[in-house]
Formats: C-alpha cells, sequence, structure tokens
C-alpha cells in the first residue's frame, strides 16, 4: 500500500485524501494537512514511485486510482478527495472506476485531457546532479541551478531529495519511461455522478473553456472555480484561499 501521513483524528466526517502531483510527496502538503485537520482525519500519500511508497514497473492512471482506493478502503472506506495535476488525474481515476469510495471530489489545476509538454527536462535536470558532491542541499540546488532558472521550481524538486542517502526519492527511470502516459489520458469507467469541484489557478493554462465539455462527460455534477493570482501549483501560490475554498467545498 502506498505511505500515507496521517493528520488528525476520525470524526464524524469522512477523512479527507490528498493526492500531489508529479515530483511531489505528502509532505508537500504538510502546512494544509494540519490546518484541515482541525476537523477530521486527513491522509497524505506519497504516490507510487514517489516518496516513500512502493517503486513499480508502470504508473498508469487505472493503477494510481486503485491505490487510492486501496488507501481508502483502509481507513473507512469512503473519503473526501482532493488531487493536484497528477495526483488530480488519479483521483478522477479513482473516482470513475470506485465512486463508492468518493464523498465530494476536488481536482486542482488539471482536466482529464491529453497535454502536450513533458517533463522531461526535470527528470534531466535531477539526473545530472551529481550525488558524491551532495553533502548539503544547498550543493544540489547550486549544480541544479546550471539547467533550472526558477527557484520556486528547484526548491520544489529538492523536497524529494535524501541528502543523507545522496538519492532522489523518486524513480526517475520509471517516470520517464511512463511519461506519455503520466502526461495523457484514457476513458475509465462510467460518468462519477458525485459533487465535484475542478479549481483552477487564474494564471495557468492547465484547464480551459474548451476542456469543460470533456469534463462535464464525465462528471456531470462539476463546479468550476478559479484562484486569482494562482498559478499551476495553486495551493502553493495561494495557500490560505486555496484552503478557504476546499472548506466550502467540503462543507457544503
Amino acid at each position: 500500500m502506498l505511505n500515507t501521513i496521517v493528520t488528525g483524528t476520525d470524526t464524524d466526517r469522512p477523512p479527507l485524501l490528498i493526492a500531489h502531483g508529479l515530483f511531489g510527496s505528502g509532505r508537500n502538503w504538510g502546512v494544509i494537512s494540519k490546518r484541515l485537520s482541525d476537523s477530521r482525519k486527513v491522509i497524505a500519500v506519497d504516490m507510487r514511485n514517489h516518496g516513500e511508497s512502493p517503486w513499480t514497473e508502470s504508473h498508469s492512471y487505472p493503477e494510481l486510482g486503485s491505490d487510492l482506493a486501496e488507501v481508502i478502503a483502509a481507513h473507512g472506506g469512503k473519503a473526501d478527495v482532493v488531487g493536484h495535476s497528477m495526483g488530480g488525474k488519479a483521483a478522477m481515476a479513482l473516482a470513475l472506476q470506485a465512486p463508492e469510495r468518493v464523498n465530494r471530489l476536488v481536482v486542482a489545476d488539471i482536466a482529464p485531457v491529453n497535454y502536450g509538454h513533458t517533463q522531461q527536462p526535470l527528470i534531466d535536470a535531477m539526473r545530472s546532479v551529481d550525488m558524491s558532491k551532495v553533502e548539503k542541499r544547498s550543493d544540489a540546488d547550486a549544480q541544479l541551478r546550471e539547467r533550472i532558472d526558477d527557484p520556486g521550481v528547484r526548491a520544489f524538486l529538492l523536497q524529494s531529495l535524501d541528502v543523507k542517502e545522496r538519492r532522489w526519492r523518486l524513480n526517475l527511470d520509471v517516470l520517464e519511461a511512463e511519461m506519455a502516459r503520466i502526461i495523457g489520458w484514457s476513458g475509465l469507467g462510467a460518468p462519477f455522478e458525485g459533487p465535484a469541484l475542478f479549481l483552477a489557478g487564474a494564471e495557468s493554462d492547465y484547464v480551459r473553456p474548451e476542456h469543460r465539455p470533456e469534463i462535464k462527460a464525465l462528471f456531470p455534477a462539476a463546479h468550476f472555480a478559479k484562484l486569482p493570482g494562482a498559478g499551476h501549483w495553486l495551493h502553493a501560490d495561494k495557500p490560505r484561499e486555496f484552503e478557504a475554498t476546499l472548506r466550502a467545498f467540503f462543507s457544503a
């Protein structure tokens, strides 16, 4: 089963499951998990091939959705679910494959469509780090700076660096091999009829108006909202507003 970081305790509300995006981990969601655990149990997972979860030979969305279903089954059988980017596609797969496991669904800045971009340059950048020269995180940051200008992106990637073991907590070989699946999408099961919110960053172009028919076909009860001033990493750009939106939707 996936590695989980559990915050809070069981209440009369269903637990909240959080699925992170590509190259992330459950630890990335620590602050938001802690804040949302004031009224329920929050379960942040490490997706397969990430963090402390098992490394596997494949990385398809049907598999990622099944991974999430297994975690929910171990924590009461049904949960509210929020997924960002890759985790958002995994959360959609979960809802389409096992709707009985999902109470309410939030998909953060991603749509059930094929995307044309690739994250291969970030994999190349991480592979370029000479671990024999890494004594502290700043050593790796200095090396990444040669390929990645954005300090925010470098800081995000470095959260997946195990400095002590001098290794990435990411199965880069499989993530590279499965990149087409990760940026792609395929039809899964019947439409999910439950409440769903597609929350996008206003400064992001991941969820476009032309995606709405495809979203509505799979999630007929879907609502749409945008966070002003937020990009693709909307939960990091506007954490308070992101949290407030989740609270309002899950309490509706």
